[in-house]
């Protein structure tokens, strides 16, 4: 994959055949069409030279009262077991949902497992960080920042919001702007207890490049359950059929990670959360209403 070129604005999307594309891309997608409020904008923008180092701005229509300044503002962080398979488009139908409720949301993309360690954390730790330099930085409000994240995206965003956690020289360590709220969605939260039950047929150790007993410095930081208390208000949502992420693997960090972390509990399984109008995304409305 090529490390040629620089972050830049890579297009906006059209309002007419966008709705066409739209329409065929998610047939078969586990997410539903997205339902974007007439007047939002959105802006393709890369934050590196690689193909998957990009992401959307999703920018709430003008006639939002609270669109006139800076916007309390959802980095979306999308899931897929962090293989090549699935993207940012994942997310598509819960950022327009946000975005036509007036939250500024950043939905990113970020290097699959298949690429060199740790290519998947420093894109999204880089991609999380371009919220506060990118083309829509300035309606950013810094002190109302929540990052959100589905199934692999939620140990994502778990990750970021456990990003103070980590030593000198690790990645994605440094300055950075801790978020205020952090939800993960179905999360793979513990990973070496994902690794010991194989989820994602082995995506795990596809990820860190085995087992614990193989890359322990590896899961040291990647793993959120290592990185507790991560210092951030922290409201994971579960359901309670997951098949996919089972419920025990938000149960183990709620267990460990304090009192400024909690857990609903909603019906459903993996991909009700890929859809703002099932409990799954009223759980996360509710959870961002407090941003």
């Amino acid at each position: 994959m090529s490390r040629r070129g620089a972050p830049g604005v890579v297009g906006l999307a059209a309002a007419g055949l966008s709705g066409l594309y739209e329409a065929v891309r998610h047939v078969g997608s586990p997410s539903p069409r997205p339902k974007v409020v007439a007047g939002t904008t959105r802006l393709v923008e890369a934050y590196g030279p690689t193909a998957r180092q990009v992401g959307e701005w999703w920018v709430p229509p003008t006639s939002t009262p609270t669109s006139r300044g800076p916007l309390p503002t959802v980095v979306l962080v999308h899931g897929g077991y962090w293989r090549d398979t699935y993207d940012r488009h994942l997310e598509d139908a819960v950022a327009a949902d946000l975005a036509g409720r007036g939250y500024l949301v950043w939905n990113v993309d970020y290097a699959p497992s298949s690429d060199p360690w740790p290519a998947t954390l420093t894109d999204a730790a880089a991609g999380y960080d371009f919220a506060f330099t990118g083309h829509y930085a300035d309606r950013v409000d810094r002190s109302h920042v929540a990052v959100v994240g589905h199934s692999a995206g939620g140990h994502l965003a778990l990750w970021l919001a456990s990003r103070s956690r980590l030593k000198a020289g690790a990645p994605g360590a440094g300055p950075h702007v801790v978020p205020a709220l952090a939800v993960p969605q179905a999360p793979v939260a513990a990973l070496a207890k994902a690794s010991a039950l194989g989820l994602g047929a082995g995506a795990v150790d596809a990820l860190l490049g085995g087992p614990p007993a193989r890359e322990p410095g590896r899961y040291a930081i990647a793993d959120p359950l290592g990185l507790v208390p991560s210092g951030v208000r922290t409201v994971l949502v579960h359901g309670v059929r997951d098949q996919i992420v089972p419920l025990s693997q938000s149960e183990a960090y709620l267990a460990a990670a304090g009192p400024t972390c909690s857990l609903l509990k909603v019906p459903g399984g993996h991909f009700a959360h890929l859809n703002p109008a099932s409990r799954a995304g009223e759980a996360l409305r509710t959870a961002l209403s407090s941003l």
